[in-house]
């Protein structure tokens, strides 16, 4: 299975000179923990509602003056649409992210995020206990 059928399409973007405090208000409103920092439609960055707390909050920043390429994570990776469900997992286990932008030719398409794989894992072993239970045989109590 590939990466694109797990894909949010509806990602929330901002470009890099948007402020912390644009940045908390739209994750508030669009009710997320992450906004993707784009340029040409093309993934720079991400940042995080933890990264406002770290960076912004707890270091008493102005939340007007630092913006999302003062906050975004400079070693972003991001994979292709195409790519196998394990494959990500394992990238994104490797890197220790939970949240991981998805391209088509370099172009922003998607997010893919932890819980939506781990769902997906969820669903698969529900699945795969339901087969094995149904060839199981049945089990019989022995007497003592």
């Amino acid at each position: 299975m590939t990466i694109d059928r797990l894909t949010r399409k509806d990602v929330v973007t901002a470009t890099g000179d948007v402020s912390a405090a644009d940045l908390a208000r739209t994750m508030k409103e669009r009710d997320v923990g992450s906004v993707v920092v784009v340029s040409d439609d093309r993934p720079i960055g991400v940042v995080t509602d933890r990264d406002l707390v770290l960076y912004v909050m707890a270091t008493d920043r102005d939340p007007e003056e630092a913006t999302a390429r003062d906050l975004m994570s400079e070693d972003l990776f991001s994979v292709e649409a195409g790519d196998g469900v394990f494959a990500v997992m394992s990238r994104m286990a490797d890197a220790g992210v939970r949240r991981v932008p998805v391209t088509e030719a370099g172009e922003l398409v998607g997010v893919v995020a932890l819980d939506d794989l781990v769902v997906l894992l969820a669903n698969e072993l529900g699945n795969l206990a339901a087969v094995i239970e149904a060839e199981m045989p049945p089990v019989t109590e022995v007497e003592p």
